[in-house]
């Protein structure tokens, strides 16, 4: 048996946006880019890994990913009208397990990061002679290419990749690929990732700190121009630069020179105060962190630190709303139609562990919802992974509490447990009377 029965190698189906094999639609950052073979991020942006090393983009994909990954994943079947969780080792062991090389925090993790830095995910599914779903692993952007045939059929060309199993570039239907893209404004099957939107941002920060780098391994002091008052020749100006470059530059800086015939020193760099450079990079940060949505505290970017013990379980449903829910949802939805589940069942990823309160909000929000009635005392214990007790099953009340029907009623008639016999009718009087 072939581990991969659809396997064969490309054919017909066009790249997307293609209209032939040599034309197809081109877009450039500025006219005459695609002749000098120049993407976006040559034209004076930098690539996607060295944007990873400006820090606010690799905390705000590190963090997303990782408050993802950290999150159970649950198999859940409808009974009557809630979700309840359920035992199906078809659909559940193949998380717990993805592959030979990662588990499953690394593979969400490493789903989520290719998802926020390319916009794609591509999953490939290895699947049994049942079509059960047997291992998953996470491809290289780099390295597929959707597909569309005449028909209007999907596929996607991924070349050889043997950590995945793939030894030579081959077309993979649609069925067995999970495609899990961000915003798609050009063409529904090409997602485009935060970082696009954020890339002059992340730029600008990571020149600022490499200047800032060449600004203090300088002494902290700007470079300058030597004039004299007078023309001097080309070989008299070489060999004064190289003097001074050599006895005032680099490990040198911050010597005293001492210089005659009417040469005078200009500094013509800005200072880091003239550059206003803390705020530069500062708008560097916020810019980052509102292209992915991420809460600057969340990234240890909030200089106003606005969170606190009081207002942590707000701010966290704020950023579970505004940041992790999209993708969560969209996490859900690809698994559930990459597994082929059927109605009613279906993955669910367990966010308690986000919105998790502290213990002694938690014991209260308990205490009251089990005294309300709505909440049986084994449920409240098993969100704190305790045991159940005997008699815990059942949603209790008080015995005092009646409604505002039956206290009315108990107003015209005796109460209903009311110890008092009731007086027995007058008997008729009899002939023996």
């Amino acid at each position: 048996m072939r581990l991969f029965p659809w396997l064969r190698k490309s054919g017909p189906p066009l790249p997307v946006g293609s209209t032939s094999s040599v034309t197809g639609v081109v877009r450039e950052p500025f006219a005459g880019a695609w002749q000098s073979g120049m993407s976006a991020f040559d034209a004076g942006v930098d690539s996607r890994h060295d944007l990873l090393a400006f820090s606010a983009v690799y905390a705000c994909v590190d963090r997303i990913s990782s408050d993802i990954a950290k999150l159970g994943i649950r198999y859940v079947k409808q009974t009557g009208i809630i979700w309840q969780e359920y035992g199906a080792p078809r659909f559940t062991v193949p998380l717990r397990r993805p592959n030979a090389y990662q588990n499953r925090i690394q593979f969400i993790t490493s789903w989520q990061v290719s998802k926020l830095l390319f916009g794609n995910t591509y999953v490939l599914l290895v699947r049994d002679a049942l079509r059960n779903v047997i291992s998953m692993y996470v491809l290289d952007p780099a390295r597929v290419v959707p597909l569309v045939s005449t028909s209007g059929a999907v596929f996607y060309r991924v070349a050889a990749d043997p950590l995945r199993g793939l030894q030579e570039q081959v077309t993979i239907p649609a069925s067995e690929i999970i495609h899990d893209r961000g915003a798609c404004p050009w063409h529904p099957l090409i997602g485009v990732s935060p970082i696009v939107a954020a890339a002059a941002a992340g730029t600008m920060g990571n020149r600022i700190q490499f200047n800032s780098r060449k600004f203090f391994g300088n002494m902290s002091r700007p470079g300058g121009i030597l004039s004299a008052d007078g023309p001097i020749s080309d070989e008299t100006a070489n060999r004064l630069k190289t003097q001074w470059e050599a006895n005032y530059g680099g490990e040198n800086a911050g010597r005293t020179a001492v210089v005659g015939d009417g040469l005078k020193y200009t500094a013509v760099m800005m200072s880091a105060t003239d550059a206003q450079l803390i705020e530069q990079l500062k708008w560097a940060v916020e810019d980052v962190a509102r292209c992915y949505h991420v809460p600057l505290y969340k990234i240890g970017a909030d200089p106003t630190g606005s969170k606190t013990a009081a207002n942590i379980g707000a701010l966290e449903q704020s950023y579970y709303t505004d940041c992790l829910q999209a993708p969560i949802e969209a996490l859900e939805l690809c698994l559930d139609d990459g597994f082929e589940v059927p109605d009613g069942q279906g993955f669910e990823v367990d966010v308690r562990g986000l919105l998790r309160m502290d213990a002694g909000a938690r014991y209260d929000a308990y205490a009251k919802a089990v005294g309300g009635g709505w909440m049986a005392p084994n449920e409240a214990r098993a969100a704190e992974n305790m045991p159940p007790v005997p008699g815990g099953d059942t949603p209790y009340l008080q015995q005092q509490n009646y409604s505002l029907k039956a206290l009315s009623e108990r107003d015209r008639n005796p109460a209903p447990n009311s110890t008092t016999a009731p007086k027995e009718p007058a008997k008729e009087p009899t002939n023996a009377d």
